[in-house]
């Protein structure tokens, strides 16, 4: 992966892109070794399929993984920044049904005097996704490790993710103490609906 940015260097198309480790099951901060996330924002869908179907670095990868898991997003939802950018538009004409399965990505920029606190309440702040019926897929991603950390999260609809988001006690708390504490140097939240899953 992190020979990749030379490959996608001009392409066509590409407006935003992230090319990310993951971490063990439960946010773990080991890393998992057999599992790498490429994030990428499109000006048009054709750009995104000609990349798809025609791009050196994706039939590279195409080529030697054992499974690949594509989604395809629409933003419905975002606030905050990556590396000083917004990434992501909303579209506001998209319209949000209870069938959707609904996406949703968190980063941060977690301050050096700040990551020992941190790190030793990620258990208890993500404790309300166990055996949490709505949500479908849960996956720890970042740029550093333990530093510039992100999270993917599929969730079976909207009301799903509302109802962890809203009613969540851990979740709520976490909240709380990230503006008590002041965590993080930069973070974001994005929302998308899932039109595609291609595996």
């Amino acid at each position: 992966m992190g020979m990749g940015h030379k490959m996608l260097k001009d392409t066509a198309g590409l407006t935003f892109y992230k090319l990310m480790g993951t971490g063990k099951k439960g946010f773990s901060i080991i890393p998992d070794w057999g599992e790498y996330s490429f994030l990428a924002n499109w000006e048009t869908e054709q750009h995104a399929n000609a990349f798809f179907n025609l791009h050196p670095f994706y039939q590279s990868y195409n080529e030697r993984c054992y499974e690949i898991v594509t989604y395809h997003l629409t933003c419905i939802k975002c606030h905050g920044t990556w590396d000083g950018k917004v990434p992501f538009v909303a579209d506001k004409d998209t319209e949000v049904s209870p069938e959707n399965n609904v996406g949703v990505i968190t980063r941060a920029s977690i301050k050096w005097s700040k990551m020992i606190r941190f790190w030793r309440y990620v258990p208890k702040s993500h404790q309300d996704l166990n055996g949490n019926s709505g949500l479908l897929f849960t996956k720890g991603i970042g740029d550093i490790p333990l530093l510039e950390m992100a999270t993917f999260s599929l969730w079976d609809n909207q009301e799903s993710l509302m109802n962890f988001a809203y009613r969540g006690e851990h979740h709520k708390k976490a909240i709380a103490l990230t503006k008590k504490h002041n965590w993080y140097s930069e973070e974001m939240f994005a929302r998308f609906v899932v039109k595609e899953l291609v595996s």
